[in-house]
C-alpha cells in the first residue's frame, strides 16, 4: 500500500512537472492566452449579470437607436446598398456559411492527413454552437422591440449566436493558419483578418434590429473564450503528441 502510494505521488509530480515545463516552454505565448481566456470569461459573466439585473438598458437602446433614422425607426442609417452590405456581413456568422466554411477546412485538413487537427476544427464549431443555443435557453433574453427586424429570427436573444459563432470559427481559423507561416507580418494579418469579420459579423446584428449591443458583446467574449480555449487544448495535445503538428510535411 505504502508503494503504491509512493508510486501515484511520483506520477502526480510528474505530470505537474511535464505541465509546468510546457507553460515554461512557451511563457509568454501561453500566459498570454490564459489571461485573455480569463479576460473573456469574466466579461462575459459580468456582462450577463448586468442583462439579468437590467442595468444595460440605457446603453442597448442608445447604440440601437443610433443606427436607425432619427425620423424613422423602420429605417436603418445609410443608403439602401449599405442595408444590403449589412445582410451580407450577417450571414457570414450564419449557421448555413460557417459549416460550409468548416467543412472546406476539415476536408482539407482531412486530405492533408491532419486528422486530429481536423477534429479540433470541428469541435470548435459544434461546440460553440452548442454552447450558444444552450446559453440562449438558460437567459431567455427577448428580441429587441424597439425597431423592426431587418432579417428573420427565430431564437432568444442572449448572447449572439451569429456573434459567438463568428468569433469561435474565424479566430480559431485565423490562429491555425498564422500558425504555419513564418512571417510576423503574415501572422499578424491573418489574425486581423479574422477579428475584423468576426467585428462585422456583430455590428451588422445590430445594425439589422435582430440584436441588443450587449447580447453582441456577449458573443464575442464567449466567443473569443471558446476559441482560446480549443487553441490551448490543441496545443497541449500536439505536445503530447496526440495532434499533428502543422508545420510536419505528409505524403500522399
Amino acid at each position: 500500500m505504502q508503494l503504491k502510494r509512493v508510486a501515484q505521488s511520483r506520477v502526480s509530480r510528474s505530470s505537474w512537472a511535464r505541465m509546468l515545463q510546457w507553460i515554461g516552454a512557451r511563457e509568454l505565448s501561453v500566459l498570454v492566452v490564459l489571461f485573455a481566456l480569463l479576460a473573456s470569461l469574466w466579461g462575459f459573466v459580468e456582462l450577463a449579470d448586468e442583462v439579468l439585473e437590467g442595468g444595460t438598458g440605457k446603453f442597448d437602446r442608445t447604440i440601437l437607436l443610433a443606427m436607425r433614422d432619427s425620423t424613422d425607426r423602420s429605417d436603418p442609417i445609410g443608403p439602401g446598398w449599405v442595408e444590403e452590405m449589412g445582410r451580407d456581413f450577417t450571414a457570414l456568422g450564419g449557421v448555413a456559411v460557417l459549416s460550409l466554411v468548416t467543412l472546406g477546412i476539415v476536408g482539407y485538413l482531412l486530405l492533408d492527413g491532419k486528422r486530429r487537427v481536423a477534429l479540433v476544427v470541428l469541435v470548435a464549431t459544434a461546440g460553440a454552437f452548442a454552447a450558444s443555443s444552450l446559453l440562449k435557453q438558460v437567459f431567455d433574453r427577448p428580441r429587441p422591440d424597439l425597431v423592426p427586424h431587418m432579417a428573420i429570427v427565430y431564437t432568444t436573444s442572449f448572447p449572439s449566436g451569429h456573434s459567438m459563432l463568428a468569433a469561435s470559427t474565424y479566430l480559431t481559423l485565423g490562429a491555425l493558419l498564422a500558425r504555419v507561416q513564418r512571417r510576423r507580418r503574415i501572422k499578424a494579418y491573418l489574425l486581423l483578418v479574422a477579428v475584423l469579420i468576426t467585428l462585422l459579423v456583430g455590428v451588422s446584428r445590430v445594425y439589422l434590429g435582430v440584436h441588443w449591443p450587449t447580447d453582441v458583446l456577449a458573443g464575442w467574449t464567449a466567443g473569443a473564450g471558446w476559441a482560446l480555449g480549443c487553441w490551448l487544448l490543441a496545443r497541449w495535445l500536439q505536445r503530447h503528441g496526440q495532434v499533428e503538428d502543422s508545420n510536419t510535411p505528409t505524403q500522399d
